[in-house]
């Protein structure tokens, strides 16, 4: 309940969700999924991805869906809850499962993350499930980061445009045209103008551990080298990376703190803090801790002497937030072009250093450590960071139920 509504005074959502390698689409989500309840609206959440832990959702329903994952970073392959490629018949169960929770829920408003602009591999489920809301007279929105994958295939292009138009009254895109305008990656965002709105970027306002967390660990990142991989499933390279910088950087002889993210698996964290403890630091230098993810990440980064990271969305508000000096290594396998673009736009902007994933080494990682050390702290980056609020004013609206 909130401002004295009853849960869903507001209208109802149903909101499908599916991520398929890293965390960041679920992170965006749960935010939008908490705005969303805050204003009074009903939300159900059909979920599609593996378990993430510590993603709150906050008051909505969650419909778990067969859960599917990308086999690795070139999203060619599926595969289900028990590894295995998923085949028609999974397709049909889901298609099922999927259009009974929708019929159930009876929504005002149907909201879909990312398609048709990616998760192409979904059209068995989303097609009918927005020809479904078009026939019960529902609007559907679509939710966008504020970077896509560029689609060089221009019958690609043809498709999503086409399904934009005769099937999507808005399109939201999660961030701000002063920094990355759609059309920076979409070159047909013209054709749709009409249907996009920007909302500004989804951030979570940093959290400070509670309790007596919070004085127990007042101290953790002051002066650190803080690494950080998001939720680790393509990060153990920078993992491995930083640890055999360390010695090698200007660095060396601050303190060090690895996070490794939830997909990171046990073996390979615990090689990695064996590692941590036989190599040779300064005589003055504390040893390099290794440790899981915090749920007090952005209070660290604020902390910090130096954030190395990827550039994900999510990881990225979290750096213009602190203030912090960062040095980021896009993800760049396969396809993907999201995070070297960001990366490189606030690059030229002052905000942060980049070493290219391609050339990760220890020496070029040091190398990078050195030039982000030799800059003044980064100038605030003035951003529009009121996304998932946006988010829920303009899906109210939509339904008849907000200003």
């Amino acid at each position: 309940m909130s401002g004295g509504k009853a849960p869903g005074a507001g209208g109802r959502i149903f909101f499908h969700v599916q991520h398929l390698l890293g965390i960041g689409h679920d992170r965006r989500a749960a935010a939008i999924a908490r705005a969303l309840d805050a204003a009074g609206l009903a939300v159900t959440v059909a979920r599609g991805g593996h378990a993430v832990p510590g993603v709150d959702y906050g008051g909505a329903e969650i419909v778990p869906l067969p859960p599917a994952r990308a086999a690795d970073a070139s999203f060619k392959v599926l595969l289900d809850g028990a590894g295995r490629p998923i085949d028609d018949a999974w397709r049909e169960a889901r298609r099922t499962t999927l259009l009974n929770a929708f019929q159930r829920a009876r929504p005002d408003l149907l909201l879909v993350e990312s398609f048709p602009f990616a998760r192409r591999a979904f059209r068995f489920e989303l097609l009918p499930l927005i020809a479904a809301a078009r026939a019960a007279g529902l609007p559907v929105a679509v939710s966008v980061r504020d970077i896509l994958v560029a689609k060089p295939d221009p019958v690609r292009v043809e498709e999503v445009v086409r399904t934009v138009l005769d099937s999507v009254d808005l399109v939201l895109v999660h961030g701000d045209p002063a920094l990355i305008p759609l059309d920076a990656t979409f070159a047909a965002a013209d054709r749709i103008a009409g249907r996009i709105r920007y909302t500004g970027y989804v951030a979570s306002p940093p959290a400070a551990a509670a309790g007596a967390d919070a004085e127990a660990n007042a101290g953790d990142g002051a002066g650190e080298v803080l690494v950080s991989v998001g939720g680790g499933a393509v990060g153990l390279p920078l993992l491995r990376a930083a640890l055999a910088a360390r010695p090698l950087s200007p660095a060396a002889a601050l303190p060090w703190r690895l996070l490794a993210g939830p997909d990171v698996p046990d073996a390979d964290v615990a090689a990695l803090a064996a590692r941590a403890r036989s190599m040779a630091v300064p005589a003055t230098a504390p040893a390099t801790i290794v440790e899981r993810a915090r749920p007090d990440f952005p209070a660290l980064l604020r902390r910090c002497r130096l954030s190395i990271s990827q550039a994900g969305y999510n990881t990225v508000l979290d750096l213009l937030q602190a203030g912090c000096r960062a040095l980021v290594v896009p993800f760049a396998a396969g396809s993907e072009t999201e995070q070297a673009l960001r990366a490189g736009i606030l690059a030229d902007r002052g905000r942060l250093t980049v070493v290219d994933e391609a050339t990760l080494t220890p020496d070029t990682l040091a190398a990078g450590i050195a030039r982000a050390l030799a800059l003044p702290p980064p100038a605030p980056l003035p951003l529009r960071l009121d996304g998932a609020r946006e988010t829920a004013r303009l899906l109210g609206r939509a339904i008849g139920r907000g200003g």
